[in-house]
């Protein structure tokens, strides 16, 4: 039986890419600092799940 694939890089090139458009919409319907709110949010929740919590 064969390895399977890798495709860790391009799930990540395109959670990216998802995570450009989105900040890109809510950018052009609610301005820039709902963008940094949610940024800053998802940072939080991404420290959050790195340290086991």
């Amino acid at each position: 039986m064969r390895e399977a694939p890798n495709y860790t890089n391009a799930a990540l090139i395109m959670g990216l890419v998802n995570l450009l458009w989105i900040f890109g919409l809510v950018w052009s319907l609610w301005g820039l600092p709902v963008v940094l709110l949610l940024a800053a949010g998802l940072n939080a929740l991404i420290d959050r799940a790195g340290r086991g919590a």
